[in-house]
């Protein structure tokens, strides 16, 4: 099992510790609900070090990403992030990336963490004939920190990390006790935030110093948060987990996310298959009786089941047992009802709209990605 460069940090802090993407990653220091609430209303501090970095250089790199991922390069300038799906012949999902572009012969892809080897064996397959792309995967020399709430901004400026003029979905270098990190304002919590990668092999120190500092203000409160706040806070917002909404069996159609699709491309890998409809729909709903949802469990209408849970929870800023459905049905609009299995025992539930929760300044950051990215967000 493999460890970040900061696990002796979590263990003294009290973290609980348990495998994850092949981790030994803390899902919870204080508690899910005291640290959900810490991102809502301050700012937490996430050790995301076990997600993979893979580095696409030449003078083909663009070319091949084109071919490579269903989104459209074209909307980025440098400095830009784009989100996307790498899809399977099939049309379906082998991992949900982010592709930042340093420029177009310089890419850094940013995969998940139980992906990793499979993303770069994938890639590495695909690459094969293209004489001028290379291929490096970077993952255990990089750490990666996520700073996520309203006053992550305030945070990291005290520290000297001037960010008002990073727009939402971009990234720049900047220094920190005089060595280089780069930072990006993303993020999976749906609240304002930053992501820093380290290079932690070059600058031996570094990471930790960094995680110290973040913890030193006495303006407000500053909290690590585990893995189990990081689930309910992206649920909330309705963001894809892969391995819950995104699979290789599961299009990024039926996942909600076909904005990621760019259909006029003249060919990407599994465009063929995406043409095709799909009659499975991935929706939002909460229960009207007791219980709380979980993946997997079965999803029942008019008496026949239509589907499944993919990711379920209480959700505590709404204070709902909510969660996502895949379902075959042609009855999919808000308001109508539905039944969750769960313990054998059907549970009344109602189709909502997604998402379940949407903070005023992410709304705001979504118009200017709109604008820039001309992606249409509401029907994600």
């Amino acid at each position: 099992m493999k460890q970040t460069p900061l696990n002796d940090t979590h263990v003294k802090l009290g973290a609980k510790m348990v495998p994850f993407g092949g981790f030994l990653m803390p899902v919870s220091y204080s508690g899910i609900l005291e640290e959900h609430h810490a991102v809502r209303n301050s700012v937490g501090v996430f050790d995301i070090s076990h997600m993979g970095e893979l580095q696409i250089r030449g003078v083909e790199a663009f070319s091949f990403l084109q071919y490579l991922i269903p989104n459209n390069l074209e909307k980025l300038i440098d400095g830009q992030i784009l989100y996307t799906p790498l899809c399977n012949e099939a049309g379906g999902v082998v991992d949900d990336i982010l592709v930042y572009q340093r420029n177009r012969s310089d890419y850094l892809l940013v995969v998940n963490a139980s992906n990793t080897d499979k993303v770069f064996a994938w890639v590495q397959k695909q690459i094969t004939g293209w004489k001028n792309v290379t291929l490096q995967n970077d993952s255990d020399k990089i750490a990666l920190l996520a700073i996520q709430g309203p006053k992550a901004e305030i945070l990291l400026e005290d520290l000297g990390i001037l960010l008002s003029d990073l727009k939402y979905y971009y990234f720049k270098n900047v220094t920190f006790h005089g060595l280089p990190l780069l930072i990006s304002r993303t993020g999976y919590t749906g609240e304002d935030g930053f992501e820093i990668f380290v290079e932690h092999e070059k600058n031996p120190g570094l990471l930790q110093e960094l995680w110290t500092a973040l913890f030193k203000t006495e303006k407000f409160v500053v909290k690590p948060i585990g893995l189990g706040a990081r689930d309910t806070l992206r649920l909330e917002c309705c963001f894809s987990l892969y391995g819950h909404e995104l699979l290789d069996t599961i299009s990024p159609i039926e996942a909600g996310i076909a904005w990621t699709l760019d259909m006029q491309k003249k060919d990407f890998i599994g465009k063929s298959a995406l043409k095709n409809s799909t009659r499975r729909k991935l929706v939002a709903f909460e229960l009207v009786g007791q219980g709380i949802p979980r993946a997997e469990y079965p999803v029942w209408q008019e008496g026949v089941r239509v589907g499944f849970v993919t990711s379920g929870s209480l959700l505590p800023t709404v204070q709902k047992n909510a969660g996502l459905a895949l379902i075959e049905s042609s009855k999919t609009l808000p308001g109508t009802p539905l039944q969750i299995e769960i313990r054998s025992q059907k549970v009344d539930g109602v189709i909502v709209s997604k998402p379940f929760y949407l903070p005023v300044q992410r709304r705001e950051m979504r118009k200017i990605s709109c604008s820039q990215q001309n992606v249409n967000y509401s029907s994600s």
